[in-house]
């Protein structure tokens, strides 16, 4: 079992910057990918960026150049952390922190809001 703690977020002006953070505990060795997904009002979740554990990273389109993701590990944890800059309104959503195994088996943590005001 795999346990998803995020943390970060809040309310920001359009323009300003906010840090996700998640840790996972647990049966981490068998985590190969993690990263961000969001679900804005009237959409499906979608994709915000995921960072392998080799390295390879994945944005959307709409957070390429504003968003860096970055993975840690230690023998009992792994992290992700999503930098988010330039922040616009469109961002407005919540974020969900995603895990998933060697097994294709996938986590997700609570959803943290990010709350952007124009």
């Amino acid at each position: 079992q795999v346990q998803l703690l995020a943390s970060g977020g809040g309310s920001v002006q359009a323009g300003g910057s906010l840090n996700l953070s998640c840790v996972a505990e647990g049966s981490i060795h068998s985590l190969v990918l993690m990263g961000w997904y969001r679900d804005i009002p009237g959409k499906q979740r979608e994709l915000v960026a995921t960072v392998h554990e080799r390295g390879e990273r994945n944005f959307a389109e709409s957070a390429k150049g504003r968003f860096t993701i970055n993975m840690s590990k230690t023998n009992d944890r792994k992290a992700v952390y999503l930098r988010m800059n330039s922040l616009k309104a469109e961002d407005t959503a919540d974020y969900y922190c995603y895990a998933r195994s060697v097994f294709s088996r996938d986590w997700w943590a609570q959803g943290i809001q990010v709350t952007v005001s124009s």
